[in-house]
């Protein structure tokens, strides 16, 4: 189901109003049939637009810079990874009583896969690998810098805020002791590379069990890629995670990052979201379970 408002200053986009945008600013498809698509996704509300065209609309002030980096990356991309991603077909501007600019793409088909419910984990994180290697590969010249392409210790202060605010509803001994160990690890030293910085269930889209397209990329840019190993533990069960792994040869400092990069993320969603976002919320949950259980593999 697609969550109500989770922002305090989040625009509300309804279909009549995404009607008058099109009316004004895209007239040919004005009257195309436009429906809103079921998604637990945050920053963005989306629209189908007849059968081929995806409406996609910021809902919140954070999310405006990633239009004009979308539209400028995207069709740069595309042509060097393995599975479809959107590519921008036109921009939008403010208009109607909506303060921000907004993009039409080509719609993907596909289904979310769902945790539990991956027929076959090994052949999706193998889907996974190469395409996080195919992006790793692609030149980063004049790449802006990912929002979460940084070292985990910037997430320090907001990770340990999310663990007390959340209290005794976690095992705040355990989640302090997995969180200190990824804070322990050394940083990416070497150069960066690019990152998609979202890589959760709800970002990929499955035709046949396998990967056929990688969606939303308000977090693209350059940084530390142990960030995208997040569907490590957002999706994939023992199996898959060592299948990832091993296809991307992911060395114990990058992968205990990546853990900690999860685990913090998931502690920050869980109290932000758990009223106004279930799916996100029981993601974040599933996280949390999958990140302690391997970090008391090694403790």
């Amino acid at each position: 189901m697609t969550p109500g408002p989770m922002h305090d200053s989040e625009v509300g986009i309804d279909r009549a109003r995404v009607r008058r945008l099109l009316a004004r600013q895209f007239p040919a498809w004005a009257d195309l049939a436009l429906e809103p698509v079921p998604s637990a996704g945050t920053d963005n509300a989306l629209f189908r637009l007849g059968a081929h065209l995806v409406v996609r609309l910021p809902r919140i002030h954070w999310a405006v810079d990633d239009v004009a980096k979308e539209q400028r990356w995207l069709p740069l991309l595309a042509p060097h990874l393995p599975v479809a991603i959107p590519v921008p077909l036109a921009r939008g501007e403010p208009g109607e009583d909506y303060p921000y600019p907004w993009s039409v793409y080509g719609w993907l088909e596909g289904d979310n896969p769902r945790v539990g419910a991956v027929a076959d984990p090994v052949a999706l994180a193998r889907d996974v690998a190469a395409f996080v290697a195919a992006l790793q590969r692609i030149d980063v010249a004049g790449a802006p810098r990912a929002s979460r392409g940084g070292t985990l210790i910037e997430r320090d202060a907001s990770t340990r805020a999310a663990i007390a605010e959340l209290g005794g509803s976690i095992d705040a001994r355990a989640v302090h002791a997995a969180w200190e160990s990824a804070l322990a690890v050394a940083p990416w030293a070497r150069a960066p590379v690019w990152i998609h910085g979202d890589l959760a269930p709800g970002n990929l889209l499955c035709r046949g069990g396998r990967l056929s397209a990688v969606i939303d990329f308000g977090g693209l840019g350059v940084g530390d890629p142990a960030v995208d190993l997040l569907i490590a533990w957002t999706l994939l069960p023992s199996a898959g995670r060592e299948a990832l792994r091993e296809a991307l040869r992911v060395d114990d400092a990058t992968w205990r990052r990546g853990r900690g990069w999860a685990l913090s993320i998931a502690l920050i969603q869980l109290p932000y979201y758990r009223t106004t976002n279930p799916a996100l919320a029981a993601s974040a949950r599933h996280v949390l379970r999958e990140v302690l259980a391997e970090a008391a593999t090694e403790a």
